[in-house]
């Protein structure tokens, strides 16, 4: 049986005498593998030779009938690949999901944001470079400042300085620094904070240090020894300043929630002795959480015993005026902000701290409510607060005297009192019109706290100085201070309502936090606008 590509009978005779197809002798090889020995009597080379020449000519094959794949690629081949790779961009990012993020990408949405890098390249003396970005840090912490705008200091500094190989690692009273340069012994410092103070003013120096040292305007040693002046440099207000302060910004809130004139004063005066006292036993090192519990307790008991003797004053509001003061405002924004911003560990250090402080104040609350019904004090008129008395304008007033003040007790600049103060009024008027709008009492100071943070990242930028310093101040008059005092009577004097006092005191607690909240989230939205103003501000002191 012959097979379709077997060779006919005349084709085997050619292939038996030595003669290929066309008459000429076979190759010693076929396409499939065959050898074909030669004729008896002629040299082996002969038919290597003759191999060689009719290698240049072409062979046909059976299988050259079959159809073959082509070598190039047609045109519409090449339009789908350029198709597919148009659709991989726009599915797929150019860079890898999982790349390394850089350090000094972290500046993106700061003040800080392409910093000048010296032309002269990394410090000789990087050590110090590095102690300097700790010592900012240490002082930034000291005066109340966020993980993230340390971190953002931190960052911006070293990597004016040429310092860009560092990886910065904050908790709630440590900073650690590492450098590790190619080809170099890594170097790791640290620093731990112990101490605290209110020193606003000197925020806004170390800010204003930061914005020139990353404009390339200022060297480090420059940069040292302003740093050391803003240190050195007496706060703005002096002490009995402060004690006003305190008194006037009571005096101020009993006045807004509904007080009388005679409650104004008598909350002047109490918050003048709590500011005195807790002076007293910070200098004896008194902890922080009994310092507050007995200043709580001081201005409950200076409460009581004046209504007690009949003096026609809400003692409610009394108090309010007071617990305002000790509430950890700065603490509880500040510890928001870094657990939004991704600083779990420092969020929940300062958290707890805030919360021990909120512990201590309703502690002192209760002792003393608990002392002056021993001693037989009358059962007190804990009404709820319809507002100020005054008319709004009156009230506005109100707001922005208290603010002012606590501005003065923050040790704020000066510059800076008169617009952190013109931002708190602006929250009240929203705070107005959302209340009579029925957004509610919950609903309300977080609308508030909302505008005061958007606008306090404007005056900010515009003061060169930091959102927090504007913000923490403006914000104080939202908190529910007489719904803390009234969950807490409930609790310690009316027995039969302990629950509405538990529910009292969880919402207090509540819209504590959701103004906290409300004031980071008023500062991110405002970064979108005012990436513009943060760049004209640079530009004008690079100019200077």
């Amino acid at each position: 049986m012959q097979r379709p590509f077997d060779p006919s009978e005349g084709e085997k005779k050619r292939f038996a005498t030595g003669k290929g197809p066309r008459g000429g002798r076979a190759a010693s090889s076929g396409a499939e593998g065959r050898t074909v020995a030669s004729p008896p009597g002629r040299p082996s080379a002969a038919p290597r030779v003759q191999r060689q020449k009719r290698s240049k000519q072409p062979v046909t094959r059976p299988t050259d009938a079959l159809p073959t794949t082509p070598h190039s690629v047609p045109a519409s081949g090449k339009s789908n690949a350029a198709a597919r790779s148009v659709l991989r961009r726009l599915v797929q990012g150019e860079d890898p999901p999982t790349q390394a993020m850089s350090i000094v990408e972290r500046l993106a949405g700061s003040p800080y944001a392409n910093p000048t890098i010296q032309v002269a390249g990394p410090d000789a003396s990087a050590r110090k470079a590095l102690d300097l970005a700790l010592d900012l840090a240490e002082a930034m912490f000291r005066f109340g400042a966020g993980a993230l705008e340390v971190e953002t200091s931190i960052i911006a500094v070293t990597a004016a300085f040429g310092l860009d190989d560092i990886e910065v690692d904050i908790t709630n009273q440590s900073v650690v620094i590492n450098y590790s340069s190619k080809d170099q012994t890594p170097t790791t410092v640290l620093r731990v904070v112990r101490s605290w103070t209110n020193n606003y003013a000197g925020l806004t120096n170390i800010h204003r240090l930061v914005s020139d040292i990353v404009d390339g305007g200022v060297s480090r040693t420059e940069a040292a020894q302003r740093l050391d002046d803003i240190l050195r440099r007496p706060k703005p207000f002096s002490r009995w300043m402060v004690t006003a302060a305190f008194g006037t910004f009571s005096a101020a809130i009993v006045g807004l929630i509904g007080g009388s004139p005679m409650g104004s004063l008598i909350g002047f005066a109490s918050c003048i002795l709590i500011d005195l006292v807790s002076r007293k036993l910070g200098e004896w090192r008194v902890p922080e959480f009994f310092s507050v519990a007995t200043s709580a307790a001081i201005v409950t008991l200076i409460a009581m015993l004046v209504w007690w003797l009949q003096v026609p004053i809400a003692p409610a509001f009394v108090v309010v005026g007071g617990i305002l003061l000790l509430l950890p405002t700065g603490r509880l924004v500040s510890a928001t902000q870094d657990a939004i911003n991704g600083f779990p560990v420092t969020a929940a250090g300062r958290y707890l701290s805030a919360i021990l402080v909120f512990a201590a104040l309703v502690s002192g609350i209760a002792v003393a409510l608990v002392a002056g019904s021993a001693v037989g004090v009358p059962e007190l008129e804990v009404l709820e607060s319809d507002g100020t008395q005054y008319p709004w304008p009156v009230a506005a007033i109100f707001v922005f005297v208290a603010v002012a003040m606590i501005c003065v007790a923050e040790q704020t600049a000066m510059s800076l009192v008169i617009p952190t103060a013109m931002v708190a009024v602006a929250g009240y008027l929203l705070l107005l019109g959302a209340t009579a709008a029925g957004a509610g009492y919950r609903l309300a100071p977080v609308l508030a706290a909302v505008l005061i943070g958007g606008l306090a990242r404007v005056v900010a930028l515009r003061m060169h100085a930091t959102q927090l310093v504007v913000a923490v101040p403006a914000v104080l008059f939202l908190y529910p201070g007489l719904t803390v005092f009234r969950s807490m009577y409930d609790l310690t004097i009316e027995a039969g309502v302990v629950s509405t006092g538990v529910v009292g005191l969880f919402n207090a607690s509540t819209v504590v936090l959701a103004i906290a909240a409300g004031v980071v989230l008023g500062d991110n939205l405002a970064r979108p606008f005012t990436r513009k103003l943060s760049s004209d501000e640079r530009q004008r002191n690079r100019r200077r």
